[in-house]
């Protein structure tokens, strides 16, 4: 029951944050963060209609696909996490979209994975917009650089951006991080002309995701909001 009033009260927030920036509610996709919770509390989300799981240790996801068994073939899976490179054959296959290509030397890898798998591997760019030591991700000033190189790659498909806002009780903080975030897409998108494939912004989550909404979010990715404290990605 709290399973479902959560989820009910997130879906109002995100409408909510989608009328306030006059958008649609297809424009935006919801990943529950199941970093914490085990396979069965994946498998329930099924009836409530969430089909997008976030998850950030290879092992740990991997366990709960081999539970559910068929049932993993009903989500599409994210990788959220830091990536690192001798993982990168097993993400690539076992994951959808990965949020996290931060450096060169994990863009080859991935790149090498999709062609051993024969097949193109969405990636989003992370970027480090606060400049916190303690996050992954490119300077803002170098992602157009770093795009330009990533699109040459052919096992490659770069969709988008990703950043993770600072901690905070008041979400009006990430505000200024989620609006650059969206300015750099914006930049990649008028000096590069990636065409339609360059679409997702995902940022945002329990604490701020309708704040990143407002902003241009297209991915929210949302753990204690959907299954209490202690459940962020």
């Amino acid at each position: 029951m709290a399973l479902a009033n959560n989820i009910t009260a997130v879906r109002a927030k995100i409408n909510e944050a989608l009328a306030i920036a006059g958008r649609h509610p297809e424009e935006l996709t919801l990943v529950a963060v199941t970093k914490y919770v085990d396979a069965p509390a994946v498998k329930a989300l099924i009836a409530h209609g969430v089909g997008h799981i976030g998850e950030s240790r290879l092992q740990e996801a991997a366990r709960k696909q081999a539970v559910l068994g068929d049932l993993k073939n009903s989500f599409k899976w994210h990788f959220i996490g830091s990536l690192q490179t001798n993982k990168a054959r097993q993400v690539a296959a076992g994951f959808d979209l990965i949020h996290s290509l931060d450096r060169m030397s994990l863009a080859e890898a991935l790149h090498k994975a999709g062609r051993n798998l024969n097949k193109e591997i969405p990636v989003l760019i992370q970027v480090n917009v606060s400049g916190e030591r303690t996050k992954h991700g490119i300077a803002p000033g170098e992602v157009g650089a770093f795009y330009a190189e990533v699109r040459k790659l052919a096992g490659l498909r770069p969709v988008g951006l990703m950043t993770m806002a600072p901690y905070s009780e008041d979400p009006e903080t990430s505000r200024p991080v989620f609006r650059e975030l969206r300015l750099l897409f914006e930049q990649i998108k008028q000096e590069y002309n990636p065409g339609p494939q360059w679409r997702e912004l995902s940022m945002g989550m329990s604490n701020d995701y309708g704040v990143a909404i407002e902003e241009g979010a297209t991915i929210v990715r949302i753990g204690s909001a959907i299954f209490g404290a202690g459940t962020e990605g």
